[in-house]
């Protein structure tokens, strides 16, 4: 669950812009940002408060500062109204729905019209009732009488006990009108959230995992009356964001840990789930409570390669150090390579092209060969014995092979045709001098440094070597070659992604490991951050009692738990730990090893600064048959036999010996899928990960 910086309370208003004077019944906003209350701000008409909402959202982003904006109208209506206008129960295309269609100026909005519009849609007697102008207005009464409601008169959260006194989204006029605020807010609203694409989090239909969250909040329902000499409004609005403000994380998150998927629900109003029965039996690890979503593995790795940037400083090392490096900078050749034009052959080198037919030429006396130049000029109809690699002296455009000719008498024969050029290398026709001849980000080949030798780098711009800590977590855990008890098991992870970190070019840096003790946990991670750059730790990282990495990490503030889509392989704890990027990886060796692979091995690569590296993986056809659940990707160990994937006959995450067995990886998309012997599936061997 996210921790915000920044709070601010936002009192909306439908009505006119009735001048600058401020006054009560007009939008108001607060904002209290670590501690420090802003004085409550008039916004005199919804153009002003877009705007100022604007600058708002953008200041914390630059910032880096999360923000949590509450405002106090409903996000979304009565069940059944969303799709009955759009043809989705998604509230967010409802708010999208009513963008394009409210006109909206300081002086006037069409949300009675708009209101009309809509009841005669359904019989022109409701939902919506209430015409707050003095002309008629087709399907929208100014009262009641003969209304009918073709949906439910209210949100559930509106009849919960602690929203006494909420009024209802379809009254469009009156005291207490909350129809009209809803329009034009939530089209504030979505284009705010579609301007700040994937930076706005719309609470409780999305999860809190992006930088700014809105939030439904009604001051009215918990605060009474101002203070004497007080606008109503901006006290509520500084009450509110000051409150907000002040609650522990751990209250906050409860707050916000609600079930809403399509009406919305007010913050602060308890949500009681009496009456608990167990769900249908599925026989499925991976269901999660009613509610509840996975994250999309692609969803996952694009947070990831969005979120995380290079960490490690940049230095100069010789060339013969080089390899296995990322380099820091583009690289510019020094020398053209071949720095001289040159003959590609041996033979006999002269000007021009050679017509088609049989061509004489007397020899000049010497030779070039590489090396060692020919000291002079080569007159016009003559030629000069040339070997492999030989700069081209004056006079000397284009090669014969030696085996195409005959010599004698001190003159070469041969036939054309021949080109002019033939057989020779421009000089730069490999690397121009001052071109890039390797990209930042690179990392380092055998290969690359030939080309770099070849185009005169001595010197080698790279970064310093990620160093990636590894710890083990848990009481079950003894040391291989160790007396293991009841109950305990050898620690198999850490040799494996501390192997897995070295052969991925990074420095491996062992961190041993830890029982399950918070305070000594705490400590060896705070060793680690001084040691390494991120810290890989496995066991701890879901939410039961003795998962204390994910405890640790939520207590210091910065914790996102993903209950990944993924098989093998669900929580995925993610967070800081003394400025140190913390992955905290399943405890089951397959699926730390699938984890480390999938979402860790990329994520790596782009904070070492080689950038984000997709794994290649290649169709093939299954030599297996498989059914597969819809809603979560799975990962099947595998192995290439005569052209087709084999794979391990047990899909039991405790048998480690299938990671051994395997090389490499089937991947089976996230929709349903039944594979056949003969069906193309994706495999992705150990080497597209760097093994």
């Amino acid at each position: 669950m996210t921790v915000f910086d920044t709070f601010a309370m936002v009192d909306w208003a439908s009505g006119n812009d009735t001048g600058p004077t401020p006054r009560q019944d007009a939008i108001w906003a607060c904002v209290v940002r670590k501690a420090s209350v802003h004085e409550s701000k008039y916004l005199r008409n919804r153009t002003i408060a877009e705007s100022w909402l604007h600058d708002l959202i953008a200041e914390e982003l630059s910032a880096g500062r999360r923000l949590c904006l509450g405002y106090d109208f409903p996000f979304g209506y009565p069940k059944g109204f969303a799709r009955a206008l759009t043809g989705s129960d998604d509230p967010l295309k409802l708010w999208d729905w009513f963008e394009e269609r409210i006109d909206d100026e300081p002086g006037a909005n069409n949300r009675f019209d708009l209101a009309g519009e809509i009841n005669r849609q359904f019989g022109g007697k409701g939902p919506f009732w209430f015409n707050g102008l003095k002309r008629e207005i087709p399907g929208l009464a100014k009262n009641k009488r003969d209304y009918h409601n073709p949906f439910p008169e209210r949100r559930a959260v509106e009849t919960a006990p602690d929203a006494k006194g909420s009024f209802t989204c379809w009254q469009m006029g009156g005291a207490g009108a909350v129809g009209g605020q809803i329009m034009t807010g939530i089209s504030v609203l979505a284009r705010l959230r579609r301007h700040f694409e994937n930076q706005v989090a719309i609470w409780p239909f999305e999860r809190l995992d992006k930088p700014v969250a809105f939030v439904e909040i009604w001051p009215s329902l918990n605060l009474g009356a101002a203070p004497e000499g007080r606008i109503k409004d901006a006290w509520q609005v500084e009450q509110v964001a000051c409150n907000l403000a002040k609650m522990s994380d751990e209250d906050l998150c409860w707050q916000l840990d609600v079930s809403a998927a399509e009406e919305g629900w007010i913050l602060g109003v308890s949500q009681d789930k009496p009456n608990i029965a167990p769900p249908p039996l599925r026989n499925d690890c991976f269901a999660l409570p009613a509610g509840v979503n996975w994250t999309p593995v692609d969803e996952a790795l694009a947070l990831l390669q969005e979120r995380l940037r290079p960490i490690t400083a940049s230095e100069h090392v010789p060339l013969m150090q080089a390899c296995g490096r990322v380099l820091a900078e583009d690289v510019f050749a020094k020398r053209s390579n071949p720095p001289q034009p040159n003959t590609a052959v041996d033979g006999y080198g002269f000007a021009g092209a050679v017509p088609e037919g049989p061509r004489i030429l007397p020899l000049v006396d010497g030779r070039a060969a590489a090396g060692i130049p020919f000291d002079g000029e080569v007159p016009e109809g003559r030629a000069l014995r040339v070997l492999t690699g030989a700069a081209l002296p004056e006079g000397v455009d284009t090669v014969i092979l030696e085996e195409d000719v005959t010599v004698q008498d001190n003159h070469v024969a041969f036939h054309g045709p021949l080109k002019r050029g033939a057989n020779t290398r421009r000089a730069g026709e490999d690397v121009v001098e001052g071109d890039m001849a390797l990209p930042a980000g690179r990392k380092v080949t055998s290969a690359d440094l030939a080309l770099l030798s070849a185009v005169g780098i001595a010197d080698v711009p790279v970064r310093k070597p990620l160093r990636v800590a590894v710890l083990s977590t848990g009481d079950e855990l003894v040391e291989p070659g160790e007396c293991a008890g009841l109950g305990q098991i050898f620690d198999a992870n850490r040799p494996m992604l501390l192997s897995l970190i070295e052969r991925m070019g990074f420095v491996p840096v062992d961190m041993g490991r830890v029982g399950d003790d918070r305070e000594l946990l705490s400590a060896r991670l705070d060793e680690a951050a001084q040691k390494a750059d991120v810290i890989l730790t496995s066991g701890g990282a879901s939410a039961g009692d003795e998962d204390h990495v994910s405890a640790l990490l939520r207590q210091s503030g910065a914790l996102q738990e993903w209950r990944i889509a993924l098989k093998p392989g669900r929580p995925l704890a993610l967070g800081m730990w003394s400025g140190a990027p913390v992955f905290g990886l399943p405890g089951n060796p397959v699926a730390a090893m699938v984890c480390t692979l999938i979402f860790a091995r990329p994520a790596l690569g782009l904070m070492s600064g080689e950038g984000w590296s997709e794994p290649q993986g290649f169709d093939v056809p299954a030599a297996f048959e498989k059914r597969k659940k819809p809603g979560r990707r799975e990962y099947l160990r595998a192995r290439i036999r005569d052209g087709r994937a084999e794979v391990f006959h047990s899909e039991g995450s405790g048998r480690i010996s299938g990671l051994s067995w395997a090389e490499g990886l089937v991947e089976i998309e996230d929709g349903q899928r039944h594979v056949r012997p003969g069906d193309l599936v994706r495999f992705i061997p150990y080497g597209s990960f760097g093994l």
